[in-house]
């Protein structure tokens, strides 16, 4: 490589900018978002509605910087919190420079995606279409997908990937890349993510707490991390709440002998463990606070605007 090659290459544009990731519930956006930026910055579960506030996760792709908003699943909502989520996915499009919608290939345009799709067209911005799982679904559905998507709303590029596998990832960022403006980049190169590391470590054991009880817990259960400290051999300290909304709730979190609870510490220390890159010692509390869901502070804790 020639010195005047270096001075072009040292001398290329940088592009950075937001992308917004909406679609129903369990279209698999945080697998997406995890894939891309290549570390777990969003809580992943086959429970639909776990991303409750925006997780940004930033990617770099050659010289872009790609800042991924994964948005909660939109749905009609039903309860205080459920109508927080979708304004905040809403509320998290309308701020992007780039609208990606993902579809679950199996689901198709049914239900909360037609309703998304309606709302779309009061949005101005450039927008994407994502058809995701299409491991699991024939080429000639698919094409047929695409263009029924594409009667609804003028999208400008539709992609075609696996989130779970990555087929097809490569295409979309180099994609974004290249579409996204001119100018220098939101972060420093290294960090993945602008979520604090508390809310990061609150956000990887309530996916733990899901994972481990989602047949007897419902979603009236929040974790809030209370103590964080670094200590002197180079680990860490971290005690968290799990607060549910009744004391059978409690049991069932604890369970038999607080066997839930340990394999539920287990698992979430380990993956803390990794991201951290230093020995985790966890705590876990569970208490009992009726009606968190029409607590204000609550809210805020999850960076969620309090409906009225």
């Amino acid at each position: 490589m020639t010195e005047e090659t270096n001075t072009e290459t040292a001398a290329a544009p940088t592009h950075s900018g937001f992308v917004a990731l909406i679609g129903a519930t369990n279209a698999g956006k945080s697998t997406l978002v995890n894939r891309l930026v290549g570390a777990k910055v969003s809580i992943v579960s086959h429970k639909v509605q776990t991303t409750r506030a925006i997780v940004r996760g930033i990617a770099i792709h050659d010289n872009a910087q790609v800042v991924f908003m994964d948005t909660p699943g939109i749905f009609k909502p039903r309860r205080r919190l459920d109508r927080a989520m979708v304004t905040s996915a809403w509320g998290g499009a309308k701020d992007a420079d780039l609208i990606a919608l993902l579809v679950d290939s199996e689901r198709g345009l049914r239900g909360d995606t037609e309703a998304i799709l309606e709302g779309l067209k009061d949005v101005h911005q450039p927008k994407l279409l994502i058809l995701n799982k299409i491991d699991r679904v024939r080429p000639e559905d698919l094409l047929k997908l695409a263009a029924d998507a594409n009667e609804k709303i003028a999208f400008d590029r539709t992609f075609m990937i696996s989130a779970t596998t990555g087929s097809g990832c490569e295409d979309l960022m180099d994609y974004l890349a290249k579409t996204l403006p001119e100018g220098p980049w939101y972060y420093p190169e290294d960090q993945i993510s602008d979520l604090p590391m508390r809310q990061l470590a609150a956000e990887i054991t309530r996916e733990k707490l899901f994972l481990r009880l989602h047949q007897e817990l419902p979603y009236s259960s929040h974790v809030e991390t209370e103590k964080w400290e670094e200590r002197k051999d180079g680990s860490v300290r971290i005690e968290q709440v799990i607060y549910v909304e009744r004391d059978s709730q409690k049991k069932i979190a604890l369970g038999k002998g607080g066997e839930a609870i340990k394999a539920i510490s287990t698992a979430a220390r380990k993956e803390l463990s990794e991201i951290l890159e230093q020995p985790v010692h966890l705590f876990l509390f569970v208490k009992v606070r009726e009606n968190w869901g029409d607590d204000p502070e609550r809210f805020r804790e999850m960076g969620l605007e309090f409906p009225k």
